[in-house]
């Protein structure tokens, strides 16, 4: 059975409409400020700022720029159904997510697919964007938990080796399910795809193609357990061929935080310092791989094949339609769900490490190595 709660910024709310109702605060009075309220609540403001917004939105009390929140003239009536309306609000149990960024067709479906599994089960989802930074993540996840979240879903930023409020959780048994990596010595639920096998597909149908000076480009590996998985599937599928692995065709340095300019500059550098490489497996910013080529006079494929590992939002329409590694985003999400949900209604069940395989799909972006 599905146990009901109070996020912190919910307890806000129904003790603010609580005043009104009993005549503490009379209409037209001001209200305790955010900083008040915070340290009365011992949230952070952001909490408060949550619960004053919705109050706003619900007409009970108005802001006055440099003055402060107001009481609302509501009748008896009035008040009795905000109250309702936010009880009922309160049975509905919650799980965050957090997600690094939100801007392409991958994240969106793993966004859609943990909220199908959730609101098919009677959960709803409170989601939020770390921005690629740590120390936004800590924020999060502390706001999270004073909201109240049954479980956490965390995507986390990359490169990271601990936070130490996912290892706090973990230690906790706080319900967590980690999606797309695995964090060395932290034993709890993982979501991802298959990487060391993708990295394997890719190598091989590049080989298959008749190349064997095969390059690696991606963020930084160390502390990213879906990259480091494939190099080391990139890696194994050469050894398997008999190819020697030569790292100095592999460029494991790229940032999030680069602009687009920056990105591709380093690509250039990379392959002006690498003519013999004849294809190149792209982890990261893989359509900036094929505009730094287009840019030097590199044909692609003609010069260069290039394997995209996930897919691009309408490749048909690419100038030159990538050949992709492809991953189940939607399952993605939706077994995150299924798992997280597992967790918050049996705490003792066991931790379960989930990779799905994934597809390579050929396009225009990769042909035959010239002879």
């Amino acid at each position: 059975m599905v146990r009901t709660f109070k996020p912190m910024y919910k307890k806000i709310e129904t003790y603010i409409i609580d005043q009104i109702r009993s005549g503490n605060w009379k209409p037209g009075s001001r209200i305790p400020s955010e900083n008040e309220l915070a340290e009365q609540f011992s949230v952070s403001r952001i909490t408060v700022k949550n619960a004053l917004t919705a109050l706003v939105d619900k007409g009970v009390v108005y802001r006055l720029q440099g003055k402060g929140t107001f009481v609302n003239d509501h009748s008896p009536e009035e008040i009795r159904n905000i109250t309702s309306a936010v009880k009922e609000q309160l049975t509905t149990p919650t799980i965050g997510f957090l997600l690094p960024r939100l801007d392409n067709r991958f994240t969106a479906n793993l966004l859609s697919g943990i909220e199908d599994t959730l609101s098919e089960n009677g959960y709803q989802l409170l989601f939020a964007k770390t921005n690629d930074s740590q120390e936004t993540e800590i924020l999060k996840i502390q706001e999270m938990k004073q909201a109240g979240v049954k479980g956490l879903i965390i995507y986390p930023v990359e490169g990271e080796h601990y936070n130490n409020e996912i290892l706090a959780l973990t230690l906790n048994r706080f319900p967590l399910v980690l999606l797309d990596r695995n964090l060395k010595g932290v034993e709890t639920n993982s979501i991802s795809s298959d990487n060391h096998e993708a990295a394997i597909q890719a190598v091989k149908h590049l080989h298959e193609l008749g190349h064997s000076r095969i390059g690696f480009i991606s963020t930084l590996a160390e502390g990213t357990s879906s990259i480091e998985d494939r190099l080391h599937g990139y890696e194994k599928a050469l050894e398997d061929r008999h190819i020697l692995i030569d790292r100095s065709i592999q460029m494991t340095r790229l940032a999030m935080s680069d602009s687009n300019e920056e990105v591709i500059m380093m690509i250039q550098k990379f392959l002006q310092a690498n003519p013999q490489m004849t294809a190149l497996l792209s982890s990261n910013f893989s359509p900036h791989v094929i505009q730094a080529a287009m840019q030097m006079g590199i044909s692609v494929p003609e010069d260069l094949s290039v394997v995209f590992f996930d897919d691009v939002e309408f490749p048909e329409f690419c100038i030159i339609p990538p050949t992709a590694v492809v991953q189940q985003e939607l399952e993605l999400g939706r077994e995150a769900g299924r798992v997280i949900l597992k967790q918050v209604e049996n705490p003792s069940s066991e931790y379960l490490q989930v990779k799905l395989p994934t597809m390579l799909i050929p396009r225009q972006s990769t042909a035959k190595a010239k002879s």
